[in-house]
């Protein structure tokens, strides 16, 4: 889950939802109001909570509309029968994303759109909390992709962050720097996310998966951003890992350099799979991607090298 931290007086992010949400669940007191809300001082509002940011924000009554974009977020809200309170930015999630009793309650948060949705149309939403559960991702308004905190109060939205990771001690941490140092990023550890290149990202996130320390690695395009030399020591640092990697390359002489089997997808059908020699012909070059090429051998590894004809296609 999101958040551990319980005290007196002092909520980080999931238990202000809780508390909210726990008063929203059926009258007390002096009853509820047509939208399901508590009324009367037995409500328990007004709730000052500080999140995980170290912002407080006051509630002077439970939460009606809660937007929430990641698999996260909504796993949490789910869990604490907020459902049909819920407005998802790209919901439902994809298969196996939520555990398997909660994927029917997924399907029915009604959804802002199926891809990236526009600042206008969330801040629009009509929602009255924003759960940010990649807080310490940097998610939140520091880039043009997402609204700042003002945009958000300026609409009527209150901002409640949550962590992204909880409990983690210094063993934590190491293996974290750890991480980042085999990936070019030692001493990052403090900057946000978004303050980050395009290349620095692709490393931070591969990072990420380091930590992990998982038996195989799925990296879909992880040299995107990068210049050739990080592309090379980041290519190379993934086949060092010595682990199962299945990789997304558009790179076919990189590929060709650390893969040891290739799988050549052509409008959705496997069409070739074996070693870089046996599938890298100027046959399939032709046929998939519809280009004229010789493939010779690399001189310096002896890996196949392929040479494009960049004055004419097929």
């Amino acid at each position: 889950m999101d958040c551990v931290e319980w005290s007196s007086d002092r909520t980080c992010g999931g238990l202000v939802v809780l508390g909210l949400l726990a008063a929203a669940c059926g009258p007390t007191g002096s009853g509820a109001d047509p939208d399901g809300r508590p009324t009367g001082s037995a409500a328990g509002f007004p709730v000052v909570v500080e999140d995980c940011a170290g912002v407080r924000t006051t509630f002077d009554a439970p939460v009606r509309r809660i937007v929430t974009s990641n698999a996260s977020g909504l796993e949490l809200l789910l869990r604490l029968g907020a459902s049909d309170r819920v407005i998802g930015t790209g919901f439902p999630p994809g298969r196996g994303a939520l555990p398997k009793g909660l994927a029917a309650q997924a399907a029915a948060v009604p959804v802002l759109g199926r891809t990236v949705i526009p600042k206008e149309r969330l801040l629009g939403s009509g929602a009255d909390v924003y759960l940010e559960a990649f807080a310490s991702m940097g998610g939140t308004g520091d880039d043009n992709t997402v609204p700042g905190r003002e945009e958000y109060r300026a609409a009527g939205i209150k901002v409640v962050q949550l962590r992204a990771f909880a409990g983690e001690d210094g063993t934590d941490r190491a293996v974290v720097t750890r991480a980042l140092g085999q990936v070019g990023l030692a001493g990052y550890g403090n900057r946000r996310f978004s303050a980050l290149s395009g290349g620095e990202r692709q490393r931070a996130l591969l990072a990420g998966a380091f930590a992990q320390d998982t038996d195989v690695l799925v990296p879909d395009e992880p040299t995107n951003h990068l210049d050739v030399r990080h592309q090379v020591e980041l290519l190379s640092l993934l086949r060092a890992q010595g682990r199962t990697t299945l990789v997304s390359l558009h790179d076919l002489d990189a590929a060709a350099s650390v893969c040891d089997r290739l799988h050549v997808l052509h409008e959705g059908v496997l069409v070739a799979s074996g070693t870089p020699l046996e599938v890298l012909t100027p046959a399939l070059l032709a046929e998939v991607f519809g280009v004229r090429a010789a493939v010779v051998e690399h001189p310096l590894t002896g890996d196949p090298l392929i040479a494009f004809d960049h004055r004419s296609a097929m």
